[in-house]
């Protein structure tokens, strides 16, 4: 089946169908979004990161949906005005879920950095001579962190 047949089975589809289609994906990836900002909270980074192959096929087919809905926009307007009107309401709740999962994913990312930069920082002051040089004093501080931890910035 090639993409333009699949796109032109999903806008013949009756209205109410198409809708129904729609709000079920919709309420999914609201609800995979939901757990994923739970588990963060919690602080169970790796139990999120496994809901993010669902959570992106969900938002591909939410998406796929959406703009199917665009195109039908007239069409289902007339034949299913209280479908549309729950879709609505039902984005702007995705839209509340989004903010709140960004909000989150960037606490967790800067909560993770700074965990492993104060890592780094610390085996970085282990390497430090802790005896007198010539001069009579400590050695300075290294200029840089411990060699061998980097931190990856893809969270």
């Amino acid at each position: 089946m090639t993409a333009a047949s699949r796109i032109a089975a999903i806008d013949s589809l009756p209205a109410e169908d198409l809708c129904a289609r729609a709000e079920a994906a919709l309420a999914a990836l609201v609800d995979a979004m939901n757990q994923e900002t739970t588990l963060l909270r919690a602080g169970h980074l790796r139990q999120a990161a496994q809901l993010t192959p669902e959570k992106t096929r969900l938002a591909q087919d939410y998406v796929t949906l959406a703009r199917a809905i665009q195109r039908q926009h007239d069409r289902l307007s007339a034949e299913a005005p209280k479908a549309m009107a729950r879709l609505r309401a039902g984005h702007e709740s995705l839209a509340t879920q989004m903010a709140e999962n960004l909000r989150v994913l960037a606490t967790a990312k800067s909560v993770s950095e700074d965990v492993l930069t104060d890592v780094a920082r610390m085996v970085g002051q282990q390497d430090r001579a802790k005896t007198y040089g010539t001069a009579g004093k400590v050695a300075a501080a290294p200029g840089e962190s411990a060699k061998g931890i980097a931190i990856n910035r893809a969270l």
